[in-house]
């Protein structure tokens, strides 16, 4: 897929996302969202690529949607509304499950203001860092809308539902301290350290690890974290433990532990998943 309003390279086993609108701060479009999506499920049938960064060209990460079209923006009975909400693109899916079904982790780098969709984008994905002078906000309820793209779902996962309630019900916008203070991002540092630090969370993820792993974990946690109780896990965990005992995943992690090396994981995400997997039902 030709992109044209993201930015996407490969680096290593690292994918890099770019928002690449900088003269509209980066506002996003339906092309954009299938653009993501595009992108995440590249990422996701991809062997060689371990992690995802999204960052955003230019001195804004999102500066929410394209309102370009004034007063009617998100009015879809004419063509620009209809742009915002369309999800254009070849695999025509969105973003949000894109992300939040991938078997990659993800990191945000909010670079700079990340507001309305600009931050709920976000939240699927698994580490969220900001710049220092990032402005956030789910400004939803000063527009008239509601919070989209699964907010009202992930954010009390995030951060819980008091702060939830704060931030959105005053639709105000706050700056990556007090994001961080809220649990939102896990880490605020200078605008010019950003993307090396994102680097170098991909790299502390995926250096030493399996990827059938990391790809198994990160499903368990986000699909159990609500869970009123554990016993639909511990229905799937043991069997899926007892299985993967036996792969030679397993064997390379306990050897180059027993000999003080790292370990070379030779699964792979492509062929190498459970029987188990997937244990929700799954749309054809």
């Amino acid at each position: 897929m030709n992109y044209q309003q993201i930015a996407c390279d490969v680096d290593g086993s690292l994918m890099v996302v770019t928002l690449n609108r900088p003269d509209k701060l980066n506002a996003y479009t339906g092309t954009m969202g299938a653009e993501i999506a595009d992108a995440f499920q590249r990422a996701d049938e991809d062997d060689g690529v371990r992690a995802i960064m999204v960052t955003g060209a230019g001195r804004a990460f999102c500066a929410g949607a394209d309102v370009s079209g004034g007063a009617s923006s998100f009015d879809t009975s004419g063509s620009h509304g209809a742009g915002v909400f369309a999800s254009a693109g070849q695999r025509s899916g969105r973003f949000v499950e894109a992300i939040f079904n991938c078997r990659k982790p993800s990191i945000a780098a909010i670079n700079g203001a990340a507001v309305g969709v600009g931050i709920t984008m976000t939240l699927p994905m698994d580490i969220r860092i900001a710049s220092r002078g990032a402005k956030i906000g789910f400004i939803f309820a000063r527009r008239g809308l509601v919070p989209e793209a699964g907010s009202a779902w992930f954010l009390p996962k995030l951060v819980g539902l008091p702060q939830s309630l704060r931030w959105c019900l005053s639709g105000r916008t706050f700056d990556a301290d007090e994001a961080l203070q809220g649990g939102l991002v896990s880490e605020v540092v200078e605008p010019d350290a950003l993307l090396e630090r994102a680097r170098q969370i991909a790299h502390e993820m995926t250096a030493e690890t399996s990827a059938v792993s990391i790809a198994l974990t990160r499903q368990m946690l986000w699909r159990f974290a609500g869970a009123p109780d554990p016993f639909e896990l511990l229905a799937i965990d043991k069997p899926m433990s007892v299985e993967r005992g036996g792969h030679a995943d397993v064997r390379e992690g306990v050897q180059s532990f027993i000999e003080k090396r790292k370990p070379a994981f030779p699964g792979k995400v492509s062929q190498d998943m459970p029987s188990q997997y997937p244990w929700w039902p799954v749309e054809d």
